[in-house]
């Protein structure tokens, strides 16, 4: 007997999962239409028979018609309609570089529709022969951590840029850890997690890549070995580090869905101090940066982290205008510190997300930037003591935002509705405009108000949430 799984049964499924609705195929004209979408279970690949049921159906779901940005155009379906040889259940870093092509240096521009499952923890800095390699491994013989701080200290080097021998060591250095701990993502491809699977130290890269999916993985320590000083960052300095968790660049129609952001055991909180400043070794979680465009970033949990999502990453205006297009929703941001987003040039739908604040390293929430056009609606915010509702916004050259129905709880207080504009304005000048001039259309169900977000999202954001 032919054993199917209709698109009703997935719909189950994935309700179950607490996840978006079933997922439709890429848009067609209504006379192409299939009457009814089907998984042929005798048809699956080799590497998918010993999976969960619900992980095949994850693994072959599309991102549903209206769900943000990333349903636009053609819509996402990344690896969907990848063929039996192109499924893969990776274990490793090599395994994990040879699914996605075999070759990391030319992965991003094989566009063969592939879906990977991650097993257990790939860790980026894994060798060839399997043995874990450490910042010294990777460090150009010129380089030394010790050298570096004794050669650009201010107060021997002054206020300049670092340049010379010891400064071109560590760009080579640098490149040494780029080459090994960036795995490069090609168009149409889909990388789902099974429960607990990590990939660590290293940088999903997907750049140049349309039609991507990422789902239900946790996204552990991307660390930097060899930052960079920068003198003239700010009034005092400042080290700056170069590897996102994930770093979407130049591409289109990309879902990140239910994955954890954290830094783990390693958190910024816990390096030293050098040159006054503390030495970060970690930049964003999830950046979307240089033309890309048409993203959609659901369900996902930011855990502990300093820099969390820079959407754009210039002021100059010129090739970002009119791109970055990016929906947020039902996320959750957990002791993170700035950047929940911050935006240039974008319409940014931001609504139904859940803020938990606090810390002395707080800096803010929604940065508005240079011709930033962010609709912030029904979300949620928790702030801890010194936290208020006018610190949630930050002027980083922006000039509107639309913020409607959030809400937010102050330490000691009851939760109550919030205009966020209009709280920021109050203590600080120039006001902001409460109309960032457009109104999202595409979401895929109805708007929560904010205080159900706050007893719902937080139970179904992050990786290890959908049922296998």
């Amino acid at each position: 007997m032919r054993r199917t799984i209709t698109s009703a049964a997935v719909a189950a499924v994935l309700l179950l999962s607490s996840s978006a609705p079933a997922a439709a195929a890429r848009p067609q004209a209504a006379d192409d239409a299939p009457e009814a979408a089907t998984v042929d279970l005798r048809a699956t690949a080799p590497a998918e028979r010993g999976l969960p049921l619900a992980a095949r159906l994850v693994g072959r779901q599309s991102l549903a018609a209206t769900d943000g940005w990333a349903a636009a155009g053609p819509g996402t379906t990344g690896g969907s309609t990848a063929a039996a040889d192109q499924v893969h259940v990776v274990r490793s870093r090599a395994d994990l570089v040879a699914a996605l092509g075999g070759d990391n240096a030319t992965n991003r521009t094989d566009d063969t529709p592939k879906l990977i499952y991650v097993d257990g923890v790939v860790d980026g800095f894994e060798g060839p022969d399997g043995t874990l390699l450490d910042c010294a491994d990777l460090a150009d013989p010129g380089y030394t951590l010790a050298g570096y701080l004794a050669a650009y200290d201010p107060a021997v080097w002054g206020r300049v840029a670092p340049s010379g021998p010891l400064e071109a060591a560590r760009v080579r250095s640098v490149t040494n850890q780029t080459r090994h701990t960036q795995i490069n993502v090609g168009p149409n491809t889909t990388i789902v997690g099974l429960r607990g699977a990590t990939l660590t130290g290293l940088t999903l890269m997907i750049d140049s890549a349309d039609n991507v999916i990422v789902r239900n993985v946790t996204f552990d320590d991307a660390r930097d070995c060899f930052p960079a000083w920068s003198p003239t960052d700010g009034e005092a300095g400042n080290w700056n580090s170069q590897y996102d968790q994930v770093s979407v660049r130049r591409s289109e129609n990309v879902w990140i869905d239910r994955n954890t952001f954290t830094d783990g055991d390693n958190p910024d909180s816990g390096q030293p101090i050098h040159f006054g400043r503390p030495y970060q070794v970690h930049d964003g979680s999830l950046d979307i940066t240089h033309t890309a465009s048409l993203v959609t970033a659901s369900y996902n949990r930011f855990v502990g982290r300093d820099k969390v999502m820079l959407i754009g990453s210039s002021n100059t205006v010129g090739p970002d205008v009119g791109r970055l297009k990016v929906t947020l929703h039902h996320n959750v941001f957990d002791g993170v510190f700035q950047r929940l987003p911050r935006v240039r040039f974008g319409q940014v739908d931001l609504y139904n997300n859940h803020y938990r604040l606090s810390g002395d390293g707080f800096e803010y929430a929604i940065g508005v930037g240079v011709q930033s056009a962010v609709y912030a609606q029904d979300n949620y915010f928790v702030l801890g003591a010194g936290i208020t509702a006018a610190d949630l916004l930050y002027d980083w050259g922006g000039t509107a935002v639309t913020t409607r129905g959030n809400w937010v709880r102050e330490s000691g207080s009851l939760p109550r509705p919030v205009d966020l504009v209009g709280a920021y304005n109050d203590r600080f000048d120039p006001d902001l405009n409460p109309d960032a001039g457009w109104t999202p259309t595409l979401r895929a169900g109805p708007v929560l108000p904010a205080p159900l977000v706050a007893s719902t999202v937080p139970a179904l954001a992050g990786a290890d949430r959908l049922p296998f």
